[in-house]
């Protein structure tokens, strides 16, 4: 009610403001009298007053919640001045919103709160000032928030953007030991082959033999196949992700929801295989910027990366299926030149905060180590696309390459796959298809198991070798 009566006093004052204005001119034309500095302060000052405590509105707020981290934006027409500190005991982050409508939009937050959020236990929306909105938000732990704001880009106003970090980082090599399973295939043959030993000698003993500790070993103990020797690990990145929708289809399909599904149905794949173990890069619709996804395969000293993606183009017929590698030297083609700088804007959509420097910037960059690894990506690229090409048209017949940021890691091959065109109705309806998306996942696990074939990667120094 109180917002209402408002509205309706602001608008009368702006339409008196305007009568008067016109009166003036009027009265200042009729006498043909010059305009005094007094009148022009006069009118600017009725102009001004309608507007002088008009309140920004809301048009978006959504909440990203993930295990790296929880993301909250806030959209609107124009940026919305803010300010936040913290509180102990128990722990909140407080934001205040200066000159801002206190509407649905926002209230709608409180309810977007999911239980499984790692960080948000609860918030609170209210009105602290007249011109001050007041965010509470109950946290669950300690942690570590970067508030910053987005400028206009693509489909989206001024953004502004909390990040909740955990207060202690979450190390992904230490959760992914975590994931595995310590009866490992070559943890649970050790344990058999000692059963079996051990039964062996109980029978020599019972029936009054000797036993020879050298000669039982080895002629029980079946030397293992060379690739036993430690878990290859897989680093799948499903593109975009939260913020950053990706390409869309004609049919409202979004390239974020299709890349994580196949990259999951991948996973699944590599898990079942033998000495094999896949890590999701982004496991859920959160963004992560291109660096940060690049600096996790490497903290999990991951062998190969697998970046997936579903491209666009103007028209809606083109179709196939890509595989493209990084480029020391300029694109292959002008197509992969306009595809690697498309996929490399997804930070400006998604948002970064470039006011956080990361520190592993510096040493994931192009360098004179790159070119073994650009090789090996190479190759690896060659068996994937032969693979797809067993299920799907192939847009080109070769591997192309160009300067995709996501494939900027030094040490490890790195490939993106175009998977197929979700502007293409077609492609898009298969990109849909469960089954579909299980034969892609198939022909990139076949890929990379006739790449290891004949590139091993035992030589590899892994630091987490023995827990695997």
């Amino acid at each position: 009610m109180h917002s209402k009566f408002v509205s309706h006093i602001a608008l009368l004052r702006s339409r008196f403001a305007t009568l008067r204005l016109t009166s003036l001119w009027f009265m200042a034309g009729r006498h043909r009298q010059p305009i005094s500095t007094s009148l022009v302060s006069t009118i600017a000052l009725i102009l001004w007053l309608p507007h002088a405590h008009a309140a920004d509105t809301v048009s978006s707020a959504r909440i990203w919640p993930a295990q790296d981290y929880t993301r909250l934006t806030i959209e609107s027409k124009n940026a919305i001045l803010h300010n936040m500190f913290s509180l102990s005991d128990p722990d909140r982050l407080v934001i205040d919103l200066e000159k801002v409508e206190l509407s649905d939009t926002l209230n709608d937050l409180t309810s977007k709160i999911s239980d499984n959020d790692p960080y948000i236990k609860s918030m609170r929306v209210g009105r602290f000032k007249p011109d001050v909105v007041r965010l509470v938000l109950d946290l669950k732990s300690e942690v570590n928030p970067q508030l910053f704001v987005l400028k206009p880009v693509s489909d989206y106003g001024y953004r502004l953007v909390l990040d909740i970090y955990p207060a202690k980082p979450i190390d992904p090599l230490t959760a992914l030991l975590e994931q595995i399973d310590s009866r490992s295939p070559v943890a649970s043959a050790s344990a058999e082959q000692t059963s079996a030993e051990k039964d062996s000698e109980e029978n020599l003993l019972a029936q009054g033999q000797s036993i020879d500790k050298n000669k039982s070993l080895a002629s029980t103990t079946p030397p293992l196949p060379e690739l036993r020797a430690r878990t290859l690990v897989i680093a799948i990145d499903a593109g975009h992700g939260g913020e950053d929708p990706g390409a869309r289809g004609r049919h409202g399909s979004r390239e974020k929801d299709v890349t994580l599904a196949i990259a999951r149905k991948v996973k699944t794949l590599i898990d079942d295989s033998p000495n094999m173990r896949g890590v999701l890069i982004r496991d859920g619709d959160y963004f992560i910027p291109l660096i940060g996804r690049v600096s996790k395969a490497r903290q999990i000293k991951a062998d190969l990366f697998i970046s997936i993606h579903a491209d666009a183009f103007v028209k809606p017929k083109a179709r196939g299926s890509s595989v493209f590698a990084l480029s020391e030297h300029g694109a292959t083609s002008s197509a992969a030149r306009w595809l690697a700088k498309k996929e490399n804007e997804a930070d400006l959509i998604g948002g970064v905060n470039i006011a956080v420097k990361d520190p592993y910037l510096a040493r994931t960059l192009l360098d004179l180590s790159q070119t073994a690894s650009i090789n090996d990506s190479m190759k690896l690229a060659k068996h994937v696309l032969n693979e797809l090409g067993d299920i799907n048209d192939l847009h080109r017949g070769r591997v192309e390459q160009a300067g995709f940021a996501v494939l900027k890691s030094p040490d490890i091959p790195s490939i993106l796959i175009e998977t197929a065109f979700i502007s293409n109705p077609s492609e898009e309806r298969r990109l849909n298809d469960e089954k579909y998306q299980m034969k892609l996942a198939n022909a990139i696990l076949s890929g990379i198991k006739r790449y290891f074939a004949q590139n091993p990667a035992l030589s590899k120094p892994r630091v987490a070798q023995a827990e695997f």
